[in-house]
């Protein structure tokens, strides 16, 4: 009799190992994934309209900016300077070294009017009160799709995007599932 309750007890025991080490193991892997790989975040508010729409759900992309650097026009997320704890996703305009300017409405990079202009509408006010910034070595000009809307670095309180504060881009919208797809 003792030998069948030595027997299921260590049957009981080598599934609980097995089970514990699953779901360390996942554990691990999880956390390695949204650490270094990509994470699902969502969309706060109305800034990214057209592009993207408050309560939308993307995965960033982690992975990418460890080997280049951010490219113009990509969407990325980096936290808020006001709140650490809130993420704010925004469109890369100027890149290290440039002056982005804006004149009446319009995004100048050196002197020169942008390609594209993702813009939901006329922006209504400007970069600061000289009208223009000249970015360091290693700092982004970011800007929302929807300009009238969108604290961004026009915005004192964000300012230019250090490189080091960018926690990847935005690739692929997961919800709502009819707009599931990838992000331009």
């Amino acid at each position: 009799m003792s030998f069948r309750i030595r027997r299921r007890a260590h049957r009981f025991y080598s599934e609980l190992c097995f089970w514990g080490s699953t779901v360390f193991i996942a554990v691990c892997v999880s956390f390695l994934v949204i650490t270094f790989l990509g994470e699902r975040t969502g969309v706060s508010g109305y800034s990214m309209e057209p592009t993207l729409h408050h309560m939308d759900s993307v995965l960033v992309d982690k992975l990418t900016y460890r080997f280049r650097d951010p490219k113009r026009f990509e969407v990325v997320v980096f936290p808020n300077p006001a709140d650490r704890k809130e993420k704010l996703v925004k469109r890369v305009i100027g890149m290290p070294g440039e002056t982005v300017e804006i004149r009446s409405g319009t995004v100048y990079i050196n002197g020169r009017m942008i390609s594209r202009d993702y813009s939901k509408d006329h922006m209504t006010f400007t970069v600061n009160e000289k009208g223009s910034i000249t970015l360091k070595k290693d700092e982004y000009f970011v800007l929302g799709d929807n300009r009238n809307n969108s604290m961004d670095s026009r915005d004192i309180r964000v300012g230019p995007i250090n490189r080091k504060e960018i926690q990847g881009r935005v690739v692929f919208r997961l919800f709502p599932l009819k707009d599931a797809g990838r992000i331009l």
